[in-house]
């Protein structure tokens, strides 16, 4: 990222603040619409139960949201960028290996918590239909505006993203006044402030700890605050939730303050079957409007998980999480990006929760148990970002201790959940921890039984290879993709490629060496030369959010070494070249596959193999690396792990 951005980024500016409102806050934001309607539940209407409920709202948004999150993890920022896999960018440079383990499950549960969080918004805001229609069905309007939303990933959220800042500032206004209206009626509830009332109401409620699965519905949006931290920049974000915060207490004491109005009564009694504290608390004649700006608002809060989840997926790949997918960019705006396949199955997953639990109620139960999973991850991370930034023990101690008893108290109250649903989510959560997991360690696997090989010993070989008239010439310039970080070393195979599986021919010899950085972006190469006039090497330093077009950044290093004198790339035939005929460029991918010599441990031999069936259906070396698949050869090699040393035979005449 430039300078200039990241620039812009770091400034606060009421531009900032509505672009702020508009991307982050749609998850956290929608939340009043179903929290106090899950806390008092089918029960009756009691006001200790109410005060202790929105009593337990607010510390939770103050100790979990403000405190944490926006005072000290928007701290752990990777050069403006924030998120569990930006976090752990930062804590990889300890060398602790385990730390891969709470990154993957945070980011997994993440990821899970994108396929619930646009049913629920989108289905507690169209049930204010069933203050009019009391028997419609609204899993086909469900269904419908979902299809809608993701259908216009593809062109990209750049004029509707424009529409989100005024839409999101209409909603926190709406909140707030319509809260303010019944709090002005009484003041009293306001002493739920005290954390009293929180406390006692974990004695007084019916389902006592586990209540506090409800209360967490009202963070579950926390993490995107941190995840989008390079969308908005760290002062726009502590602002604006000052505001943001304000208007939810007060909507939240506002359906406090009409609920104690009518204790002793159910809110089946009170609004039927669409008896939700965050409508009845509406005028009549304002309902309408409320159920569109509220069904507004959920579009939105969907659209910001959608986007993350690209943004989560594109890290996830460069890490070497997650398996090479089509990446494609809609707009010019930096950062915006679009993933076909996963904004897909991304609807597929939406569209099976909607139809699996069809009310919002239900889906309730679904709700919450991933992310606080990475939350927690999110802590450990944090604790150990925190050592490597020298922070004294006796910050560090009571910090993580606070939010360790927390986090894993909404946890085990979440746990009740499992079995009403939250085991879909968790199910969603483990699929996605086994694909991440198995490619991680594929990859480790794959590159400890890479054998490297010095390139000076081979310089003489290619030297004279690339003047042997007596072989036929396979292209002018040879490129080929390395793995090794070293420039004086080259794999194995590559060298096996080029002498003997058919030997190559070629005027210059091209090894390119992608490395992706800890931090988000940078675009940068350097140029060795190995043996002048035969073998170059580039390295390119990418961050992990910049695309890899590797087809388009080689053409123009070669370029740039044109201009300098560096290089001639002009065809070697003489009739070619005395007509400045630039020569041919041919690329050579090698693709592996396990061999039956390998001698693996069972386990493996089974992500080795879990690995290779991924990849088949993933996208391709060619593609993944930009590369024009005219240009391309791919050769396939075995992957020998352990061979047999010696086979014992005997002959016989």
């Amino acid at each position: 990222m430039s300078s200039a951005k990241k620039g812009h980024l770091s400034q606060l500016s009421l531009g900032g603040l509505l672009i702020t409102l508009g991307i982050i806050y749609g998850d956290i934001g929608t939340s009043p619409l179903y929290v106090m309607k899950a806390i008092i539940g089918a029960g009756m209407i009691n006001a200790d139960i109410v005060l202790g409920g929105v009593s337990c709202v607010f510390w939770t948004l103050t100790l979990q949201t403000t405190v944490k999150y926006v005072l000290i993890t928007l701290n752990a920022d990777n050069n403006g960028e924030g998120g569990i896999f930006a976090l752990y960018a930062l804590v990889k440079r300890t060398k602790i290996k385990w730390l891969i383990i709470p990154a993957i499950i945070g980011g997994s549960a993440l990821l899970a918590d994108g396929i619930i969080t646009p049913p629920i918004s989108v289905s507690s805001a169209i049930e204010g239909l069933r203050t009019f229609y009391p028997s419609i069905n609204t899993v086909p309007l469900v269904i419908g505006i979902l299809f809608i939303l993701f259908f216009i990933q593809q062109f990209g959220t750049n004029i509707v993203g424009k529409f989100f800042a005024p839409m999101m500032l209409i909603w926190f206004g709406m909140l707030g006044v319509l809260g303010g209206i019944q709090v002005f009626d009484n003041f009293e509830v306001f002493k739920a402030i005290n954390p009293y009332y929180a406390f006692h109401l974990l004695q007084l409620h019916p389902e006592g700890f586990y209540i506090l699965g409800a209360v967490f519905l009202c963070t579950t949006g926390a993490e995107a605050l941190y995840s989008d931290m390079g969308h908005c920049g760290r002062k726009n974000i502590r602002v604006s939730w000052i505001f943001v915060k304000s208007m939810l207490v007060l909507n939240y004491f506002g359906q406090a303050a009409y609920l104690i109005r009518f204790e002793g009564q159910t809110l089946v009694q009170l609004g039927g079957s669409n008896g939700n504290p965050f409508y009845l608390i509406m005028a009549d004649w304002f309902q309408p409007i409320g159920i569109v700006v509220a069904t507004l608002a959920a579009v939105i809060a969907s659209q910001a998980l959608i986007s993350g989840s690209f943004t989560l997926i594109n890290e996830a790949m460069r890490l070497n999480f997650w398996p090479k997918v089509t990446i494609k960019y809609p707009t010019e705006l930096k950062g915006q990006m679009y993933i076909p396949s996963v904004n897909w199955l991304l609807f597929a997953g939406c569209a099976m929760i909607v139809l699996h639990f069809e009310e919002s109620t239900n889906m309730e139960a679904a709700y919450g148990l991933a992310i606080v999973l990475c939350m927690i991850m999110t802590t450990i991370l944090l604790n150990f970002y925190m050592i490597m930034k020298r922070v004294k023990w006796y910050f560090i101690v009571p910090i993580i201790t606070v939010y360790a008893i927390i986090e894993l108290s909404f946890f085990v109250a979440n746990i009740k959940k499992f079995s009403h649903g939250g085991y879909v989510t968790i199910l969603i959560a483990a699929i996605l921890i086994t694909i991440m997991f198995t490619w991680f360690r594929a990859k480790t696997i794959s590159k400890a039984y890479t054998k490297l090989v010095k390139i000076n010993d081979y310089k003489k070989v290619l030297s004279e290879l690339s003047t042997d008239l007596s072989i036929p010439k396979y292209a002018t310039h040879l490129v080929y993709l390395t793995n090794s970080s070293r420039t004086d070393e080259i794999e194995e195979k590559v060298l096996y490629s080029i002498l003997q599986k058919r030997p190559k021919r070629a005027d210059i010899y091209w090894f390119i060496h992608v490395n992706i950085l800890n931090e988000p972006y940078k675009t940068e190469y350097k140029v060795t030369e190995i043996l002048k006039d035969d073998i170059i090497r580039v390295d390119f330093n990418l961050g992990f959010r910049e695309p890899t077009k590797i087809n388009i950044m080689f053409r123009e290093v070669v370029k740039n070494m044109v201009k300098n004198g560096e290089v001639d790339v002009r065809s070697r035939y003489e009739s070619l070249s005395k007509n400045n005929i630039i020569g041919d460029f041919k690329f050579v991918l090698s693709e592996k596959f396990l061999s039956n010599d390998s001698d693996m441990i069972w386990h493996e031999k089974l992500i080795m193999n879990t690995y290779f069936l991924i990849k088949k259906i993933s996208l391709s070396e060619e593609k993944a690396f930009g590369l024009d698949s005219s240009s391309v050869k791919i050769e396939k090699f075995p992957m020998v792990v352990n061979p047999p040393e010696s086979i014992c035979m005997k002959r016989v005449d």
